[in-house]
């Protein structure tokens, strides 16, 4: 079985379940959408590989050694001279997590198109990527543009999720981008506010806003409602799956485990509704605990969710 290629950023990741302000004890993780998608396609048993810069420092060190500890292939050239970037997770009065972020010149941002020639394009079957990528910096947005011309040359299925964040960039410097990308991929993945970005705002029928992402020239679509579940549209065949309900303790990370998820059926050539299934099932596994991927279902665990559904 060929394997999955992702790239983009990794972050350390510094946790706590109260305030920054008063918390006496942290935890510290890693974390990251690629990195999140990457173990959670790992944690289901598919091959796959990540690239990305890491610093010289303990938190790139974590990097490295997290992603291969949960059977992760790793391209990571280390940037003597820039920092991991960080990531903050607090709970504020009212309960609700709150993320910061330190990434400003991080050594994931000098991600570099050079840094692709480590890559065996004939080792993989699906190159996936995310929005928040190009946003770092104009290296890590030429990486990305090359990357996908060069899995397309070597017949790969590029994989796409818009994952807009608005803290990097606006949406007026985002669209054409999130475009470009989408028009160039095979799959694409969307919330209803991000295919809002691409499409404008959605009718009352989230089907219609499936076909007008449709257009942009992806074949198969998928879009995410959250506690509505999810569509999918794949030539002409569709699928919907319902959420899976669960008590939720974090939602971060959830969008990323969706989408590994799907990969890790749809490089099994399984067929749409299964793959969007085992989507919704990864997705909800991760809001049982804390932590951006540690709740990554395995393929074993996914079994006893759809034997014996876990359902509050």
């Amino acid at each position: 079985m060929k394997h999955v290629l992702t790239l983009g950023e990794a972050l350390g990741v510094i946790r706590t379940t109260e305030t920054l302000a008063t918390a006496a004890q942290l935890g510290a993780g890693v974390g990251g959408a690629e990195l999140n998608v990457a173990i959670g396609l790992a944690r289901l048993g598919t091959g796959v590989t990540w690239l990305g810069r890491v610093g010289a420092d303990g938190l790139g060190r974590r990097v490295v050694r997290e992603l291969r500890a949960e059977g992760v292939d790793v391209i990571a050239p280390v940037v003597d001279d820039r920092p991991t970037g960080l990531l903050l997770k607090e709970r504020d009065a009212l309960g609700r997590t709150v993320i910061t972020y330190h990434r400003s010149g991080s050594a994931g941002s000098t991600l570099n198109a050079a840094d692709l020639g480590a890559v065996d394009w004939s080792r993989f079957a699906v190159l996936h990527l995310t929005g928040i990528t190009p946003a770092l910096s104009d290296s890590a947005g030429s990486t990305v543009t090359e990357a996908v011309r060069r899995a397309q040359n070597a017949g790969l299925t590029v994989s796409f999720d818009v994952n807009h964040r608005s803290r990097l960039w606006g949406a007026e410097t985002a669209t054409p981008v999130y475009r470009e990308l989408a028009a160039r991929s095979d799959v694409l993945f969307a919330g209803l506010d991000e295919a809002a970005l691409l499409v404008g705002d959605p009718t009352s029928d989230p089907w219609d806003t499936v076909k007008a992402l449709g257009d942009l020239g992806p074949s198969t679509v998928v879009l995410k409602l959250g506690e509505r579940g999810a569509l999918a549209r794949s030539g002409e065949g569709r699928a919907r799956a319902s959420a899976v309900r669960v008590d939720v303790v974090d939602t971060v990370g959830a969008g990323d485990a969706f989408v590994a998820g799907y990969l890790a059926e749809l490089i099994r050539d399984r067929p749409l509704t299964e793959c969007l299934e085992t989507a919704a099932a990864a997705g909800a596994a991760v809001c049982r605990v804390p932590g951006d991927w540690e709740g990554a279902i395995t393929r074993a665990e996914l079994a006893a969710e759809i034997t014996d559904p876990v359902v509050r």
